[in-house]
């Protein structure tokens, strides 16, 4: 668990290539700084700016947002109606950048429960986008762990139902090609801000094996010297994939 840090000097040269983030504090900053939730929320879109910007200086390949669950559309309706037009007016306004920092967006969660309006905003960044090599940015909207995994589910039955796979070859890696980041690799780190000690129905197939990350940090508060501190505790740490540890001693 860690607090606001003092700034920090990172190796680039050890940066995960994928980092996935839960964001979360927004309301409890909007608390704190005696504003309302949609100001935190608004704080929290100026914090993705600087991320964004960060992990792009250290090299990071994937950046991996946790923008809106599945379960958010249970918060109130008015909170719920802020935070998708938050959302669309951040598309509006960061594309230009995107394409001038040549960062691929996708999203990946459901889509049928937006408005057609944001849908098509949805589908023209993506395509806007789709070219661009230097990194890409996941925003995960509407989005659920068991979803996702459900979804595989479906679509691996009906393959079986038409024939064109057999119940025998349902293995890890046939879930794996159906799960949504099934293109990308699988994420290195994961950060959770705002103090809370789990992953939230977050990607669960493919943090199986990432290392994870909690600050008491408020997402709006998320900075440079944050970022580089995750990364370096990322770095003093042996990943080992259920291995055994490297020893001199042959012992683990």
């Amino acid at each position: 668990m860690s607090s606001h840090p003092p700034t920090h000097h990172f190796d680039t040269e050890v940066a995960p290539k994928h980092i996935a983030i839960i964001m979360d504090g927004n309301s409890r900053w909007a608390a704190r700084e005696g504003v309302a939730t949609p100001n935190g929320h608004r704080a929290g879109v100026e914090a993705v700016r600087r991320a964004v910007e960060t992990f792009n200086e250290l090299g990071v390949q994937v950046l991996t947002l946790f923008a809106f669950s599945s379960e958010n559309w249970g918060r109130p309706k008015s909170e719920v109606r802020a935070l998708l037009a938050l959302f669309s007016r951040y598309l509006r306004g960061e594309l230009e950048q995107l394409q001038h920092d040549n960062i691929r967006l996708r999203f990946i969660g459901r889509r049928d429960r937006f408005s057609s309006a944001l849908q098509r905003l949805m589908a023209h960044a993506e395509s806007a986008t789709r070219n661009n090599s230097k990194a890409t940015l996941v925003l995960a909207i509407d989005y659920g762990g068991r979803w996702d995994i459900t979804h595989a589910a479906r679509l691996l039955a009906q393959q079986v139902i038409e024939g064109t796979r057999s119940v025998d070859s349902i293995d890890e890696s046939a879930v794996q090609t159906l799960l949504s980041l099934a293109d990308l690799p699988a994420p290195d780190l994961c950060i959770r801000t705002g103090g809370e000690l789990r992953i939230s129905n977050f990607l669960i197939w493919q943090l199986a094996y990432c290392e994870l990350y909690f600050t008491d940090c408020l997402w709006p508060d998320f900075n440079a010297d944050t970022i580089k501190l995750a990364c370096a505790e990322y770095a003093r740490r042996e990943r080992r994939f259920g291995l055994r540890a490297l020893s001199t001693t042959g012992a683990t």
